[in-house]
């Protein structure tokens, strides 16, 4: 029989070795090593944060967050080391994405079957 977790544990060393994530990890280095561009992210990924979790639990975003939110991503845009950890993370967003696909493809398939 076989066990998944094994093969999710091999995807997780096999996407360490990727260049999509060794370009997001010199990426963040960068972005790291930047005092100003690295507190910029921090509060960027903060404010993502506090709204996915206003999301998930219902909560109204203020008009205030909304413009501070506005802001702040303008500023975060100006960013050259910002902008390429962005484009990385968006790299490797497509490949997450693309393997959440194919770990789901039995499940959708079965209810695509039972559905006919």
């Amino acid at each position: 029989m076989t066990n998944v977790y094994d093969s999710a544990n091999q995807v997780e060393k096999d996407l360490r070795a990727t260049d999509a994530y060794i370009a997001l990890k010199e990426a963040y280095k960068v972005v790291s090593a930047d005092s100003e561009a690295g507190e910029l992210f921090k509060k960027f990924q903060g404010i993502q944060m506090s709204f996915q979790e206003k999301q998930m639990t219902g909560q109204e975003i203020s008009d205030e967050e909304i413009q501070e939110a506005q802001e702040l991503t303008t500023v975060v845009s100006a960013n050259e080391k910002i902008n390429a950890l962005m484009n990385c993370e968006q790299q490797m967003s497509v490949i997450v994405n693309d393997l959440n696909k194919i770990i789901m493809k039995p499940i959708q398939e079965l209810y695509q079957g039972a559905a006919e």
